[in-house]
């Protein structure tokens, strides 16, 4: 099991929108950078843990945890002239773009803020607060991982 941070503005698909969805999954298109169509192809597998970062947002934040159901398949939008991912250069045959589908697990409440994300020590070697990190599709360690559902656990009430 592998662990994932994937990006999206809240603006333009939440994880209100994931839980909104049928069955609470969907697939993940429109990703159009290499290295992290790479990621999707290569390394993304079901039942690989998913964080969902809220990009472009105030303050940007993990918003949700999801899982990978559904592994590397071609990204439908790459074919559809219509699409505003779409790629014509994209052949069939060969597909250049991938996605993989994920599922909605839980939102988290509330969501944890970039600055609490840059404050913890645990997550100091974190690819998303590496200065210049833009990746859409990144790899999360599983000591990251755990650290995050720790700062996510609700508090209790006293």
């Amino acid at each position: 099991m592998a662990y994932w941070l994937f990006k999206s503005e809240p603006t333009s698909y939440s994880f209100a929108d994931l839980l909104a969805e049928p069955a609470r999954t969907t697939g993940w298109d429109g990703v159009r950078n290499y290295q992290a169509r790479n990621f999707l192809r290569d390394q993304v597998h079901p039942g690989d843990g998913v964080l969902f970062y809220h990009s472009s947002a105030d303050p940007p934040c993990i918003a949700g945890i999801a899982e990978v159901v559904k592994p590397a398949h071609p990204d439908p939008t790459a074919f559809d002239p219509n699409d505003s991912h779409y790629d014509p250069k994209s052949d069939r045959a060969n597909p250049t773009w991938f996605q993989v589908s994920i599922r909605a697990v839980r939102a988290l409440e509330p969501p944890l803020g970039l600055p609490l994300l840059s404050s913890t020590p645990a997550l100091k070697a974190m690819e998303l607060l590496r200065k210049g990190s833009r990746l859409s599709i990144q790899p999360v360690r599983e000591s990251e991982w755990k650290t995050i559902l720790a700062l996510a656990k609700p508090k209790k009430k006293r």
